[in-house]
């Protein structure tokens, strides 16, 4: 549907998951320790969102597909150059760093509900209790750690991802954050697709 020179890019599905995200990751990362029941339960949020936008990935709109966003490393590389000397071609979707963003979060995303699905089985709780329950300190001090490490890694991860949609939305004057709540974003003639 377009409206002026406007065409949506971002379908429904795409817009509801990125909230939907942010919200159970922000919980599940705030929670921690402190309330147990709270942080499972954004965790498998999470897990649940996640397994849909992999779904989505490959059924999705053209935008949400990830052959759409799927650059090699030279033009990822090309890309980020360019933008530090604010001169990078503008995307009607992902551009490079933000499709490589988005596969390093999933990635890093999985890692932190492995792990924690792993700690908490071995605290004889969820799907994995009678693999990993009754696991020795040092396993259960393992799984901790790496769970810790790849939550934070995503955290870093989102402020990096904060500041590119920050740089993207300054060089080519457009609010990116507005067009993932109403899935608009503008046309012009030398968009890159």
């Amino acid at each position: 549907m377009e409206h002026d020179n406007r065409v949506k890019v971002w379908d429904s599905f795409v817009r509801i998951f990125h909230w939907s995200l942010v919200t159970a990751f922000v919980v599940a990362y705030v929670t921690e320790e402190d309330v147990l029941s709270v942080h499972t339960l954004a965790g498998y949020i999470v897990f649940g969102l996640i397994i849909l936008r992999l779904i989505w990935g490959f059924i999705g709109t053209p935008h949400a597909r990830f052959t759409d966003f799927t650059y090699s490393p030279s033009s990822i590389r090309t890309f980020l150059t360019d933008t530090l000397y604010l001169r990078a071609k503008r995307y009607l979707g992902h551009n490079p760093a933000g499709g490589a963003m988005i596969f390093l979060l999933l990635a890093s995303l999985l890692m932190t509900l492995f792990s924690g699905i792993a700690v908490y089985g071995a605290e004889n709780n969820g799907p994995l209790a009678a693999l990993l329950g009754g696991s020795g300190e040092f396993i259960k001090e393992a799984l901790e750690e790496a769970h810790e490490f790849f939550a934070n890694f995503t955290l870093l991860l989102v402020f990096i991802h904060i500041g590119g949609v920050v740089v993207e939305s300054l060089i080519h004057r457009e609010n990116l954050p507005a067009s993932m709540v109403h899935g608009y974003k503008r046309v012009e003639e030398e968009d890159q697709v």
